[in-house]
């Protein structure tokens, strides 16, 4: 089965999708050093480095393939974003997917893949994801509500991350004969030992670690309630999670104080590192990123990506449903054995 990624960021799709057999054959990502990082950790044979308004299935040369996922931007579909939706230059990339679609013609993925946040589903009334449905359906797919599903890490993987995601799932007609699908189930929530993702117990460098006469080192020293949990800025509040729970990890958690997650080690207070960040993600311990990625941008790159056991789960499911493709007269459109 192959896969191909739009937004593809530094891969987490990707991986997930690629741990179930469904192996990606190109990705489109306009990002540099994201694409700096996606090259240096995933072998997809093309990565385009391009913005999607200026890509065409002809000009590019797109192959088709069975799942287009995307994680097209949130910023103006997120409750504590902008809300302006489809107004928004950055939400009306969404159309630029459905574009593409069209342009595959009767080649078109037989199953899309979308994640985004929760708040699009409600957002303007419930107006935005109205519109998503009806420009899928107009593409050429199967998509009702059930086909939308709100997945938080935390309660779906052993990631310790509550990190709650919109994925939505829709079906090519020309190759299903309903738009059914089955999303994963959650887990039975247990207790999750952070240690395994956080170094509590050893120095890290220097330049993780806040001055003791920084006022935000004074904030979260007078909110501390231990010293093995994540306490997190926002803004001008301390939020202190509960041992064992990371709080979402965000696009902006390198940029300041805001949504930056802290711990205390054995010499201070500090943020969690990056490669912490990458682990809470769920990404293998082997990801690394190379030298020419600046700090900041590590952060914005971790908070922007798909937890990778969340596409992992999603995946087995995807790969499931295209096993039993078929057209209305039982002819098999998809010989593609489970």
């Amino acid at each position: 089965m192959k896969a191909a990624a739009l937004f593809s960021g530094i891969g987490g799709f990707c991986l997930g999708f690629e741990r179930q057999g469904i192996k990606t054959q190109w990705a489109l990502e306009l990002n540099q050093h994201a694409v700096e990082t996606y090259r240096a950790n995933v072998s997809t044979p093309r990565i385009i480095q391009k913005d999607i308004r200026e890509v065409s299935v002809a000009g590019d040369d797109l192959e088709p393939v069975d799942v287009l996922h995307a994680g097209f931007p949130c910023q103006s579909f997120s409750q504590a974003g902008t809300r302006s939706g489809f107004d928004d230059d950055r939400g009306k990339l969404f159309f630029e997917i459905i574009r593409l679609l069209r342009e595959f013609g009767s080649k078109r993925p037989p199953v899309l893949v979308l994640e985004n946040a929760p708040f699009f589903r409600y957002g303007d009334g419930g107006a935005w994801f109205l519109r998503l449905q009806n420009e899928i359906r107009k593409a050429g797919y199967w998509f009702r509500d059930e086909n939308a599903q709100e997945i938080d890490a935390y309660k779906f993987t052993t990631l310790p991350q509550q990190r709650v995601r919109l994925f939505m799932v829709a079906l090519s007609t020309d190759h299903f004969i309903s738009g059914r699908f089955e999303f994963p189930k959650p887990k039975s929530v247990k207790a999750k030992d952070l240690s395994e993702f956080v170094d509590f117990d050893n120095d890290v460098d220097e330049q993780y670690y806040l001055p003791k006469d920084n006022r935000y080192y004074h904030m979260i020293s007078n909110s501390a309630k231990g010293d093995r949990q994540i306490y997190q800025l926002r803004k001008y509040l301390v939020r202190t999670k509960e041992p064992g729970v990371c709080p979402t990890l965000t696009a902006n958690m390198g940029l300041g104080g805001h949504n930056v997650p802290f711990v205390f080690g054995p010499s201070g207070l500090r943020k969690l590192t990056e490669y912490e960040c990458l682990a809470l993600q769920g990404f293998p311990k082997d990801f690394h990123f190379p030298e020419s990625v600046p700090w900041a941008k590590r952060y914005t790159q971790v908070g922007n990506a798909v937890a990778v056991p969340v596409a992992e789960e999603l995946a087995k499911f995807v790969r499931k449903r295209l096993a039993t493709g078929r057209i209305d007269d039982g002819e098999d459109r998809l010989r593609i054995s489970a």
